[in-house]
């Protein structure tokens, strides 16, 4: 390990990337001594535990040593720790974890606190059980660690202190008297309950920590992980003094070019150690070539707060899958209905998809209530009477659509095809479901819009669609449904429709997917590199 003389700390303790820790110092004071103790018990006995390092000693990498010298390094005047909250922000794949256990093990041995109490917490328990894991494990990795832990499945115990990994089930977590918490992936978190708990449980602590590590959120309201990135950037910039604390924040910008190397390298300190510039390469082009992956990209590998929803399809991609689609030749042939409803005022769509050998062939059909038809076209500014006289578009009578009119088309239709099933929404469409079940004979399966559903079936349609593997005729509404759409995001990056953010039409898009989803699921076919797709 680097000579640790006073001359290097005072360099290391710089490195957080525009974090000067001198500016809101006050009365603290930096204790050399204090700050090589910490690196060199990390150094000494904490070991990597996975992988082909397994065993060996952690070569603290200079950002890490930066983390460590500065918590351990910065004292008050009466001899505890300056920081008392730090946000280590950072993308997926950088020793996070590893770094967790280190400060766990370092609180457990050599604070000298009389009854610690530690806990490692993340939103699920198996998130939480990955640092209690790896301390366990560096703790059997060193005879002199060991010899002083009693481990068991749930806990650790050191002398009196003892460490313990719980989960977001905040109302258990009352009465708790933490003085060491790791808040792991607090992006994760969806309330703030459980950092509310274990942050008040730190009272009467001579020098308690919280750490919270995490990758990026995205926007949403009631984000824990947003409000402490927030609150974190604006003491790194010197808009709020809290001297008590340390921001640790990699990320990129966003309007860095996401596809440079040097971005990547801002926003992963660890690039070339834990994690490859291969890996981010891969990673990248994936990104580029499937649309949807792009915020999973900025938000999980550069710390870029990306918008929920985003527009999903590219209509390039959308453009050129728009060969023509053969209906007559398609007599006979099996297909898969989607249908949306929307609301009785609105557009309704229902679309055959025609599973094609590697291809998957779509007609789509659409209604509009006569009496709204010109109105929409003003406001909208799209052609729904042109679109009528084309036939592209049903105008039923009157200002609402006629249910009857649709349930009339599908029989229509299913005297030329082979309708196997027919996927709805359940919402606004109960009655007419119930007939074409029970009067009509066809197998209607419920399809609800949440990400359990949409998911697959999204997700298979952009693989299709980028590998031209989808053919759709270049019929326009649905164009202009596929230029429209755009989707919602969750923290696992499970993708739904979201109309709200959609602005305009997306029905025909919403009934494609759910048709295509079943077909795919009936009859799964592969892409071009032979993967099934189901």
């Amino acid at each position: 390990m680097q000579s640790l003389t006073d001359e290097y700390l005072d360099d290391v303790i710089e490195l957080l990337p525009g974090y000067d820790p001198d500016a809101q110092a006050g009365d603290c004071y930096f204790d050399y001594d204090a700050a090589r103790d910490a690196l060199q018990f990390v150094h000494e006995h904490c070991t990597h535990v996975k992988g082909e390092l397994a065993g060996k000693p952690i070569d603290l990498e200079p950002w890490q040593q930066a983390f460590y010298a500065n918590v351990f390094g910065w004292k008050r005047p009466d001899g505890t720790r300056r920081y008392r909250e730090t946000l280590v922000f950072i993308p997926r794949k950088n020793a996070k974890t590893t770094m967790a256990a280190a400060l766990a093990c370092l609180m457990l041995y050599t604070d000298g606190e009389p009854g610690a109490e530690c806990y490692s917490s993340a939103a699920e328990r198996d998130q939480a059980r990955l640092c209690f894991e790896i301390t366990c494990g560096m703790i059997r990795n060193d005879a002199e660690l060991a010899a002083h832990a009693n481990l068991l499945k749930y806990s650790v115990t050191v002398g009196s202190g003892t460490y313990k990994a719980i989960s977001a089930q905040a109302g258990t977590k009352h009465g708790f008297n933490a003085h060491l918490v790791v808040n792991d992936e607090l992006h994760a978190h969806k309330t703030r309950e459980l950092t509310d708990v274990l942050s008040t449980s730190m009272g009467s602590r001579r020098q308690p920590l919280i750490a919270h590590l995490t990758t990026s959120d995205y926007e949403r309201e009631g984000s824990i992980c947003n409000e402490k990135h927030d609150y974190a950037t604006k003491v790194r910039d010197g808009i709020i003094d809290d001297p008590a604390f340390l921001p640790v924040i990699y990320e990129a910008a966003r309007t860095d070019d996401w596809t440079s190397p040097e971005v990547w390298a801002t926003a992963n300190p660890n690039m070339g150690v834990s994690v490859s510039e291969e890996f981010l390469a891969r990673e990248c082009k994936r990104a580029q070539e499937e649309p949807q992956f792009e915020n999973e990209f900025k938000r999980l590998h550069l710390n870029i707060r990306t918008e929920q929803a985003f527009r999903w399809m590219p209509i390039d991609v959308w453009d050129g899958c728009a060969g023509a689609v053969d209906a007559e030749g398609l007599i006979g042939q099996p297909c898969y209905a989607g249908l949306d409803l929307a609301t009785v005022s609105d557009m309704a769509a229902l679309v055959l998809a025609f599973p094609q050998g590697d291809e998957m062939h779509l007609l789509p059909f659409f209604w509009c209530p006569e009496d709204t038809a010109a109105i929409r076209e003003r406001k909208e500014r799209q052609p729904y009477v042109t679109w009528a006289r084309q036939g592209l578009l049903d105008l039923t009578p009157g200002n609402r659509i006629d249910y009857r009119h649709i349930r009339a088309k599908i029989n229509e239709l299913a005297q030329k095809y082979t309708i196997e099933e027919i996927a709805f929404d359940p919402w606004n469409a109960t009655q007419i479901a119930t007939e074409l079940a029970e009067e009509d004979g066809f197998d209607l399966v419920e399809f609800r819009q949440g990400t359990v559903s949409m998911n697959e079936p999204m997700k298979t349609v952009m693989r299709l669609a980028l590998g031209k593997q989808i053919r759709h005729g270049g019929h326009p509404i649905l164009r202009w449904n596929a230029n429209n759409i755009a989707a919602r995001t969750d923290p696992s990056d499970n993708v739904r429709p979201d109309k709200s953010a959609s602005g305009e039409k997306i029905d025909g898009m919403v009934a494609a997917i759910m048709a295509v989803g079943r077909a795919a699921l009936a009859e799964p076919i592969t892409d071009d590199v032979g993967v099934f797709i189901a």
